[in-house]
């Protein structure tokens, strides 16, 4: 019974990672048609709506989707709930957009890696909340620095401005991982994915119409990449993370999701090859290596070594 839940969460993990790693393409078909404001705001106001029935059906049957720990719907601390919704919101929203931007200067493999950094990220910033960072953290972010060398900087020694971008996409999902990390316990998780989903979609409206000029043209031209980045990559995605998780060893989990950055490059690759890009979205052997590098260290920090050790002594 047990390998077979454990067959089981492997699949719905899988199907995360391909569907994330999909999603940058039509991230970056999205920036054909609307700005990067208009566009997250769009496909965040669809993943708040997917999830809003799947909300009203876990208040009415606490069980529907439910861990063995979470808290129901009825019990969550409201001021709390809100609070945790707020920031999770402005800091997802903030990464979105940063790794909306970026995809207009840079391919869509290469953003897939940079933005997989969040992983050895995480760790090192909580170092500012007091908490240990294993030295394989260290060993796997001086890879990740070799790789990110070989994947993005260009001759003399300059980083394109794409890159930069999603690098700092990267950073922000390490801050919004924290901030989700502080408040996931604390009450109910798809309240507080709704919530921030909906923070992220009002926000980034705002700015949309202060900075840009969105319009229902628009809207409908990149309908399909709303739709897939909105239902897909925001609704059945999460569903299937919490599905996935559930009861699951979280170092095995995140090094599957992982994948979503191989899975990035690759459909990208053909998504170009195919006509759906304009961009080149081909790597150099170098930039592979780099791909390799970066890939080889998220997976490297993922591994229990300081735990296996300790578990020997």
């Amino acid at each position: 019974m047990e390998k077979s839940n454990n067959l089981r969460s492997s699949v719905y993990l899988s199907i995360t990672a391909i569907i994330w790693g999909v999603a940058f393409v039509f991230q970056s078909m999205g920036n054909d048609s609307m700005e990067p404001f208009s566009f997250t705001a769009s496909r965040y106001f669809l993943g708040f709506m997917f999830l809003l029935p799947i909300l009203l059906i876990k208040y009415f049957h606490p069980r529907f989707l439910a861990d063995s720990d979470e808290i129901p719907l009825k019990k969550v601390p409201k001021l709390l709930t809100v609070i945790g919704g707020i920031l999770c919101g402005l800091a997802l929203g903030s990464a979105t957009v940063f790794q909306q931007y970026g995809l207009k200067y840079t391919s869509v493999g290469k953003a897939g890696f940079i933005t997989t950094l969040y992983i050895i990220l995480t760790p090192i910033f909580g170092l500012f909340l007091r908490r240990r960072c294993r030295f394989t953290v260290w060993i796997g972010a001086f890879a990740a620095m070799c790789g990110m060398y070989l994947l993005c900087v260009k001759d003399g020694f300059y980083i394109e401005f794409g890159d930069l971008l999603v690098f700092i996409c990267a950073v922000l999902f390490s801050v919004h991982i924290m901030v989700i990390d502080f408040f996931a316990s604390k009450t109910n998780g798809v309240l507080l994915s709704c919530i921030q989903f909906l923070v992220s979609s009002v926000t980034c409206g705002v700015f949309a119409f202060i900075a840009e000029q969105p319009n229902f043209d628009q809207l409908q031209s990149a309908l399909i990449p709303i739709l897939y980045t909105g239902v897909m990559s925001s609704g059945v995605a999460y569903t299937m993370q919490i599905l996935g998780q559930r009861n699951f060893n979280p170092t095995v989990a995140a090094m599957i999701m992982s994948f979503e950055s191989v899975i990035s490059a690759v459909a990208g690759f053909f998504a170009w090859q195919w006509g759906f890009l304009t961009q080149d979205q081909s790597l150099s052997l170098l930039q592979i290596l780099g791909c390799v590098i970066v890939f080889a260290a998220v997976i490297f920090v993922q591994l229990p070594i300081g735990k296996i050790k300790r578990s020997g002594d």
